[in-house]
């Protein structure tokens, strides 16, 4: 018997601990769309008449667009935590233990993120079913 040897190359995995993000239906979220209309409204297409003009137009319309995004988002750091579910509540009663470090307020903290949970997903599943009332359509969220 010969043992068999496998070599798997691994290559080094780049892990984002950090992202910029603008808030729904925050001041940040608000400035941004404003910027972004009046970017789109201050550009001069009429003098558009070949490709190299239009690449212009379009490389300044994203550089614009893209100082509007730094200007206006924050920086977010992704944590275990980064769950579309978790909401203030869930940071209140974490900080709450953290403080305390009381057991009450650990099982209190547990509950508060089962509760939100299960709001969070409950609403989803109520619009995922009332629009299409097909359960496969359901499915293909929670895979998403």
């Amino acid at each position: 018997m010969c043992p068999l040897t496998v070599t798997i190359p691994i290559e080094e995995e780049f892990i984002q601990l950090s992202k910029l993000s603008l808030p729904k239906k925050s001041k940040e979220e608000e400035s941004f769309v404003i910027e972004a209309v009046n970017i789109f409204k201050s550009f001069n297409t009429s003098t558009l008449s070949n490709q190299e003009s239009l690449e212009q137009v379009v490389n300044s319309l994203v550089l614009r667009i893209n100082q509007a995004w730094n200007t206006n988002a924050r920086k977010v750091n992704i944590t275990r935590h980064s769950k579309k579910w978790w909401n203030k509540d869930c940071n209140q009663a974490l900080n709450k233990y953290r403080v305390s470090r009381n057991l009450e307020d650990w099982k209190s903290f547990k509950r508060t993120v089962k509760s939100t949970k299960r709001s969070f997903f409950d609403t989803k599943i109520q619009k995922v079913t009332n629009k299409s009332r097909r359960p496969w359509e359901l499915m293909s969220w929670v895979n998403k």
